[in-house]
């Protein structure tokens, strides 16, 4: 049986979850997971997921350049790195877009 504080506690990550993307440029799609980002290969965007925000800063032989939480970070397509308790990573790179998933609990 699920106690009423664990209702309470699911209930506001879902919530959480559903309400904590958003931005111009780019698209979000959040869930308890986490968000995936697919922003413009030109980097034009930045979104706020989760109560950070996230911009593309550039894109060069397979590997992102991303700003997330204040920090700059190189992430190679298919890797993935910790920052400020997130983990980031490139899911893929395209000519059009390039796909970040952006997921709660990340060391440092």
């Amino acid at each position: 049986m699920i106690t009423s504080a664990r209702k309470i506690l699911v209930a506001g990550l879902v919530a959480l979850a559903l309400t904590a993307c958003g931005g111009q440029g780019a698209q979000t799609d959040c869930g308890l997971g986490g968000c995936t980002v697919t922003f413009p290969r030109n980097g034009v965007g930045e979104v706020s997921v989760l109560g950070i925000s996230a911009k593309l800063v550039s894109v060069d032989a397979g590997a992102a350049t991303i700003r997330v939480a204040g920090q700059t970070i190189t992430v190679p397509v298919g890797g993935q790195r910790d920052v400020n308790g997130f983990s980031v990573g490139v899911e893929r790179v395209t000519d059009t877009d390039v796909v970040v998933r952006v997921r709660p609990g990340g060391g440092n």
